[in-house]
């Protein structure tokens, strides 16, 4: 069974929406504000190294362009989120669900949490709740996450949230990957 989300509360900032909390995490929209520590998240290579292109050089204005086409869907309730631990003002991470297959039934998701706050249990609670909110909030179908057959932390996540490996191969640059997927309704 999936721990649930708590119920998503209204915000006194106009800036950003809730999309849900955890015990311990807030999934809200990114605000301009995020993109400075988000940029120190994409700049340390230790964090990218299993984000498909590896970059790690990021620069802020890059960050805030990424930030800004992959949020264009924020009013169907999908795009790239900030991960913000409750009684913390800032955001550790981005949580994120993507139409990556041109089937708006069929999300991806993925998240990237700064070093820091690895090993604590985040990563499990964050994708639980995408999950959640994916069945819940948006009805979607099914919920997919790729990875790099090398990224182990990711591969056990996906099977501890339910999901089932349904593909395994090799990219065009000869690394191994996997296609795990959860169907919800």
């Amino acid at each position: 069974m999936d721990k649930q989300y708590k119920e998503v509360v209204p915000t006194c900032d106009p800036n950003y929406t809730i999309r849900f909390c955890t015990d311990r995490l807030i999934i809200r929209d990114v605000t301009e504000n995020d993109c400075t520590y988000l940029h120190t998240i994409y700049t340390d290579p230790a964090v990218m190294r299993f984000i498909s292109t590896g970059k790690y050089n990021w620069t802020e204005e890059e960050i805030r362009t990424k930030y800004a086409r992959a949020n264009i869907n924020y009013h169907a309730g999908y795009g790239l989120f900030a991960i913000q631990p409750v009684g913390n003002p800032e955001a550790i991470g981005e949580a994120g669900l993507f139409n990556s297959f041109g089937d708006p039934s069929v999300l991806e998701l993925g998240y990237i949490l700064s070093r820091h706050w690895w090993g604590k249990g985040y990563g499990k609670e964050i994708c639980q709740g995408l999950v959640a909110y994916c069945r819940d909030i948006l009805h979607i179908r099914k919920v997919v996450a790729r990875m790099y057959a090398a990224n182990i932390a990711s591969v056990k996540l996906s099977e501890a949230v339910g999901m089932i490996r349904v593909e395994a191969g090799i990219t065009p640059d000869g690394k191994e990957f996997y296609r795990y997927e959860r169907k919800l309704n």
